[in-house]
């Protein structure tokens, strides 16, 4: 499919061409969505390989402690607890494009600073707490606009398929980027694998400037609220929504949790289970295969179960999955199969239930707050696992790593019966889509 002409705004009519042109050729031939496509596939590899190659330097160039590596998760976390609905408010005052494109410069130019100050000698815990803060604070806004660009890049009905696709990119990411940045570190070192990084910001910087569609302008200055009000409107609007607020709360209470693994799941591979970087990055990207799984099977899971059932019941599964990780220990044969295990099926769950949540929430939120509305969604999940990593580290070092990884079982588990009481579990189909 062409992309929208540079010189006009897409009208509803024009809106009405597309979808029909789009559903018969699909996004495959949709020009601008693939570079998006390609752009995000690069990225992603390289930033699987600096989430990495960041604690694998930590551990064996800084010697980090438990403590230390749950404050390095946390700084890199923390932003979107503390910006996360700031950035809402200004995606949806800003074109989302351009908001996408200066923060990959940035984070490019700001992957620079390990390896130099690494050669140089100067390298300390405290300034990879500032790279990962400042790293943080530019992907809050750039996922926060990056999801809320893709209803005005395709047609609302095939966000499914849109976010299908990206989870590919994803999980191709989760395959590639482990086992290369654990070898790379093994044969270079960390720091000096965050230049591969950097040069993927470029590339994802480089497809955004291609794309020729026109984006939608963002609402007149005359009918814009207070920042304060506009803050607190994707708040209203999630709690109002009976099928957002239960997902909200569910993503809360599993990431609080779910995110002591965040803390010490390098050290408890390293430590515990007797792990080798290599093959800590081989059991890893056993989750990039479950993720590519679950991204392809999404939409025939969905079609079979219903969105309610199919979200639902892989999250169940991917909870139960995780026990594996717990049993994990001694002989080492045996540790790895199950670990393997676990990041393959629990990945592949959450890949499927991750593409319809947010394909759900894309589709039945307007436009103007759509920004609003996936940052409060990503500071009440993800922002509330910075909570979780810190609390892991801590509590890691009181009770032990393998009985931390036992409660981050039970509360994750815990956090979806939300979902189970909750309409959802009847939802058969997406709504109707929102324009």
């Amino acid at each position: 499919m062409e992309s929208l002409p540079t010189d006009i705004e897409p009208t509803p009519g024009f809106r009405s061409l597309l979808r029909w042109r789009t559903t018969r050729g699909g996004l495959w031939r949709h020009r601008d969505f693939m570079r998006l496509w390609a752009g995000q596939t690069v990225s992603q590899l390289g930033s699987t390989m600096t989430r990495e190659a960041l604690p694998y330097t930590a551990i064996l160039a800084l010697h980090a402690t438990p403590v230390q590596m749950g404050l390095l998760g946390a700084a890199g976390a923390a932003p979107l607890l503390l910006f996360g609905l700031l950035a809402g408010v200004w995606v949806d005052r800003l074109r989302r494009r351009p908001i996408m494109i200066a923060a990959d410069l940035a984070r490019a130019l700001l992957l620079l600073w390990v390896p130099a100050a690494y050669l140089i000698g100067w390298l300390q815990i405290e300034q990879l707490y500032l790279l990962a803060a400042l790293v943080g604070v530019l992907s809050v806004f750039f996922n926060v606009a990056y999801q809320s660009y893709l209803p005005t890049l395709i047609v609302r009905a095939q966000l499914v398929e849109g976010n299908s696709k990206l989870g590919v990119s994803d999980s191709l990411a989760e395959i590639g980027g482990p086992p290369l940045g654990g070898a790379l570190v093994q044969l270079i070192n960390g720091p000096i694998t965050l230049l591969l990084d950097a040069l993927s910001f470029l590339v994802s910087a480089f497809t955004l400037v291609r794309i020729k569609a026109v984006e939608p302008a963002p609402a007149p200055p005359e009918t814009r609220q207070h920042i304060w009000r506009d803050l607190t409107t994707g708040l209203r609007a999630v709690w109002a929504d009976p099928l957002l607020r239960p997902i909200a709360g569910s993503s809360a209470i599993t990431s609080f949790f779910g995110w002591f693994f965040g803390a010490i799941y390098g050290l408890y591979a390293i430590n515990i289970v007797g792990m080798g970087t290599a093959v800590l990055g081989l059991t890893v990207a056993c989750g990039g295969i479950g993720s590519l799984l679950g991204a392809l099977l999404v939409e025939p899971v969905t079609r079979r179960f219903g969105v309610g059932r199919a979200t639902i019941g892989a999250l169940l599964i991917g909870s139960a999955v995780s026990t594996l990780t717990w049993l994990a220990g001694g002989l080492l044969f045996i540790a790895v199969p199950l670990m393997m295990t676990a990041q393959l099926v629990g990945d592949m769950t959450a890949s499927i239930a991750m593409i319809n949540e947010v394909s759900l929430r894309q589709t039945i939120t307007p436009d103007r707050q759509l920004g609003r509305v996936n940052s409060v969604m990503r500071v009440l999940g993800e922002g509330v696992g910075t909570l979780g990593l810190l609390t892991g580290g801590v509590l890691a070092e009181t009770i032990g790593l393998r009985a931390t990884i036992a409660v981050a079982i039970v509360g994750a588990l815990a956090g979806k019966l939300w979902l189970v009481c909750s309409p959802l579990r009847r939802l058969r189909e997406m709504p109707a889509p929102v324009e």
